[in-house]
C-alpha cells in the first residue's frame, strides 16, 4: 500500500490525488492459498520474489519482512464497530464472541483453553516500532453502531465506505468515540449489501480514513459477510472454489459457513491494522503501493505443515467441525501470522511449538 500523507489543510489537487488513491492503494485479502488462481499482476510479482515452492509454515530465505519506519499500535488498541445493513442476532454474536476472545488477551487468568485466540495474538505482539516497543496485548471492544437502514444505500466504493464511517463519528445519538490513536474501526457488512470488488477480488481490506471525507486519519478494515454472495470465494475452507479439485469443505465450527469464514478474515485485517496502521510499517516486497503484510504471507495457513493446497492439521470437535482456536464458549478457525523471530507462519495450535 502507498503511503500517503495527510495534513490539516487540502487543496483541490490534493483531494483529487486521494481520491485517485482511494481505488487503488487497498490490496484486499481472499482466504485460500496463494498459489491459487493467481491473476493479478501484483500476486504474479510476489510468487516470482518469494518463490511458489516455499514451504509456507516453515522458514524461509525468501521472505523479507522489513519495517519501514511507520507506527505499530503500542497503547490498548479498542475495536470499535460498525453493523452495516440487516444483521441476524445470531451471527452477530458468533463475531462478538471472536472480539471478547481478543479482549480476554489483556487479562491475567486464562478464560479460555489453549489453543486460544489470545495466544494467536501473541505472534501480531512480536512486531515492534522504532523504539523497540511491542503492539499491545491489550485488546478492547469498544462503541458499536447499527446501520440497519443503510445509511448510503446497498451498494458501496471504496469512498463511501469512509463515508459511512464518518456517519458513524459524527451522528447526533450514539456516535463512535473518535480515537486516532488507539481506535480501530471495523466495518462489517451484512449479507445483502454489494461493496466494490467484493467477491470478485476482495473479502476484505484495511486502510485509513481520509481528513477531507472523515475529519480524521483513523485506522479501519472493512469486511464482508459472503454467506448468499460468494462463499467458495470468501469463506474458504468452509467452501472451496470449483478449481480446487479434489478437496472437501471443511465443517465450520459455530454452524455458519459465511461468519465462520468471515472470523478469519477479520483476524486477518486487525492483525495487519495493529502491525501497518498508516501503510508505512511492516510489509515484505518491493511495491509500496501493494504491500505483502504479516497476514498475507500465511494465507490459507491453518495448521503445521500448511503449504500449497493443505491447510495444516488442525483440530476437529465431536461433530466433526474444524477449529484451530478456542474462545470464550465458542471455537474458530484462523489462518497463521508470519512470525518475525521464526521467519515463519505460526499459531498456536503448532505441533512443534
Amino acid at each position: 500500500m502507498e503511503r500517503v500523507g495527510v495534513s490539516a489543510s487540502f487543496h483541490v489537487g490534493y483531494i483529487f490525488l486521494i481520491c485517485i488513491l482511494a481505488f487503488t492503494a487497498v490490496e484486499a485479502w481472499r482466504p485460500w492459498p496463494s498459489n491459487f488462481n493467481t491473476t493479478k499482476a501484483a500476486d504474479i510479482s510476489v510468487a516470482n520474489e518469494f518463490g511458489s515452492s516455499k514451504r509456507y509454515e516453515g522458514s524461509s530465505e525468501f521472505v523479507h519482512m522489513r519495517y519501514h519506519n511507520g507506527p505499530v499500535l503500542t497503547e490498548n488498541i479498542t475495536i470499535h464497530t460498525i453493523w452495516y445493513g440487516n444483521w441476524d442476532s445470531k451471527d452477530k454474536r458468533i463475531i462478538k464472541a471472536f472480539l471478547l476472545a481478543m479482549s480476554d488477551t489483556n487479562r491475567s487468568s486464562k478464560s479460555s483453553k489453549s489453543p486460544s485466540v489470545g495466544e494467536w495474538w501473541r505472534t501480531v505482539q512480536l512486531y515492534t516500532d522504532q523504539t523497540g516497543s511491542n503492539i499491545s496485548k491489550n485488546i478492547l471492544v469498544g462503541s458499536e453502531v447499527n446501520d440497519r437502514y443503510y445509511s448510503h444505500g446497498k451498494a458501496l466504493t471504496r469512498l463511501s465506505i469512509q463515508a459511512v464511517i464518518k456517519s458513524a463519528v459524527t451522528a447526533l445519538r450514539h456516535p463512535l468515540p473518535i480515537d486516532p490513536k488507539t481506535g480501530l474501526y471495523l466495518l462489517l457488512t451484512s449479507s445483502d449489501v454489494a461493496v466494490q470488488d467484493f467477491c470478485r477480488a476482495v473479502c476484505g481490506f484495511h486502510y485509513f480514513t481520509f481528513p477531507s471525507i472523515v475529519g480524521y486519519t483513523l485506522p479501519y478494515a472493512w469486511v464482508g459477510h459472503s454467506g448468499t454472495q460468494c462463499p467458495d470465494v470468501c469463506a474458504y475452507p468452509f467452501s472451496i472454489p470449483a478449481y480446487m479439485t479434489g478437496m472437501q469443505p471443511f465443517k465450520s465450527p459455530n454452524n455458519n459457513v459465511g461468519v465462520d469464514g468471515m472470523i478469519s478474515v477479520i483476524a486477518h485485517e486487525l492483525s495487519e491494522l495493529a502491525s501497518n496502521p498508516l501503510v508505512n510499517a511492516w510489509y515484505a516486497g518491493q511495491d509500496p503501493s501493494a504491500p505483502t503484510e504479516i497476514a498475507d504471507l500465511c494465507e490459507g495457513i491453518y495448521g503445521s505443515g500448511g503449504g500449497g493446497s493443505y491447510t495444516g492439521q488442525v483440530l476437529q470437535d465431536k461433530g466433526g467441525a474444524s477449529y484451530n482456536l478456542n474462545g470464550l464458549r465458542r471455537r474458530f478457525l484462523v489462518q497463521w501470522i508470519w512470525s518475525p523471530v521464526l521467519s515463519a507462519c505460526f499459531g498456536p495450535n503448532a505441533l512443534d511449538k
